[in-house]
């Protein structure tokens, strides 16, 4: 069982902002790093970006400056604050761990951002 609940879906026009939430079943702080990662219609999954459990944070390039990741150990909860979103941002975003080989991770069900006018 994953232990990562994905949350905070929706249809934005772009331009526009979300913010989605990770619930980590269990300690957060087990985790070395905790990513957030997206697939498009017909495409690889990818990397956008990763907080570390001291806090370091690294992004994909085409989210720079746009997305910011933060964590709240408190709450188990890791979070992908989404600004100046596009059309091309429009996926399924997961969070799982970090470092491992996509292809070899189980995934949960992720949660759906679509970016339209």
């Amino acid at each position: 069982q994953v232990p990562f609940v994905e949350s905070g879906g929706a249809t934005v026009q772009p331009g526009g902002s979300l913010r989605l939430s990770c619930a980590v079943s269990g300690n957060i702080n087990t985790f070395t790093a905790i990513g957030w990662y997206r697939q498009a219609p017909g495409k690889q999954r990818e990397f956008v970006a990763v907080i570390s459990r001291g806090g370091s944070t690294n992004f994909a390039d085409s989210v720079l400056h746009r997305f910011t990741i933060s964590r709240d150990n408190f709450k188990d909860t890791v979070y992908l604050q989404m600004n100046s979103l596009k059309p091309e941002d429009t996926a399924v975003y997961y969070c799982n761990t970090y470092g491992l080989d996509l292809n070899e991770m189980t995934w949960g069900q992720g949660t759906q951002v679509t970016v339209s006018s």
